[in-house]
């Protein structure tokens, strides 16, 4: 649905794109994410036609989004973080003036408002001014008319930015109900275990390059069997160690307050034996189990912002 090949863009000395390769497919719901200053922002501008890059290509559905920009408008819907102001205008208003935009008129186009506000639960608001709205309201009324003329692609920067947590859920749901229906959806956003719970593909962007992208599930899984084991005796603790530091999968080993973190490069078999050989030893085990991963983690190595601390080596 979307392809990005050797996007760049420079602002005078500052390099926000450099060479980013993305791709998402169709029907995905895939978090786009980095830290500040990264080239998120940037690269939804310019697929959304807002921006155009110093080199690279952008395509939807198959088309060259920036050769042919007027053609592909259709295609995607964009929901900006910053909503702007309508002071004057009350949802309905709103929801019609959009549509007239996209050739809805009468009957069709007042339907077909109605159906969106219904959909993202804004129905009881349809006459109330759109500046009286909360800003999690206002950001599902932005929703409802990126979707008027009921695009393939969605493209949301930051959506849930000062939303409640009770909102922020619903509008969780509202997307992955979206993507359901057959929607692609790219959306951005800081807040990981948001993404991380309704997301079905990740992205993440550093210094203007694609640093990690997949299935969300198999990254996970693939973080789980690299994390360390948390081995806790009630006793025996030096013995213990000294006979970890023995074997050849065990990489380095930290102490954790009661546990005893080993980097262990091996599979559920060798974690088996592993805890067989301690158990034989007399070395009373009381826990064994593979660290649980999370995208935070995976962002904060990716990213370099967590080094860790090694306490002893295999070697030593």
């Amino acid at each position: 649905m979307l392809k990005i090949r050797g996007l760049k863009k420079k602002f005078k000395n500052f390099q926000a794109l450099n060479g980013l390769d993305m791709e998402i497919e169709e029907g995905a719901l895939y978090g786009f994410v980095g830290p500040n200053g990264a080239g998120k922002t940037t690269a939804i501008r310019i697929i959304t036609g807002l921006l155009l890059p110093d080199e690279g290509t952008v395509e939807i559905g198959g088309k060259d989004a920036l050769r042919y920009r007027e053609e592909v408008k259709d295609d995607f819907g964009y929901v900006p973080d910053e909503f702007g102001m309508y002071d004057n205008l009350k949802v309905w208003e709103y929801m019609e003036f959009f549509a007239s935009c996209y050739g809805y008129s009468g009957l069709v186009a007042r339907e077909r408002c109605t159906e969106l506000l219904k959909q993202v639960k804004l129905d009881d608001r349809a006459d109330a001014f759109v500046d009286s709205l909360s800003r999690g309201m206002k950001q599902r009324l932005c929703l409802a008319r990126a979707l008027i003329h009921d695009p393939k692609l969605l493209v949301l920067d930051e959506p849930t930015s000062g939303m409640d947590p009770r909102t922020r859920m619903e509008f969780k749901e509202l997307l992955k109900e979206l993507c359901a229906e057959g929607k692609t959806i790219l959306v951005s956003s800081h807040i990981l275990s948001e993404l991380s719970q309704m997301c079905t593909d990740i992205g993440i962007i550093d210094a203007g390059k694609i640093v990690l992208s997949g299935n969300m599930t198999e990254i996970l899984q693939k973080v789980n069997d690299s994390n360390p084991l948390l081995i806790k005796v009630y006793e025996h603790r030096e013995a213990a160690i000294k006979m970890l530091r023995q074997d050849p999968a065990v990489k380095t080993i930290a102490i954790r307050e009661d546990d005893i973190a080993v980097r262990f490069h091996g599979g559920h078999e060798a974690e088996a034996d592993l805890l067989r050989k301690l158990v034989t030893a007399g070395i009373p085990v009381s826990g064994f189990i593979r660290e649980q991963g999370d995208l935070e983690s995976i962002f904060m190595q990716i990213t370099n912002h967590d080094k860790g601390k090694v306490v002893l080596t295999s070697e030593e």
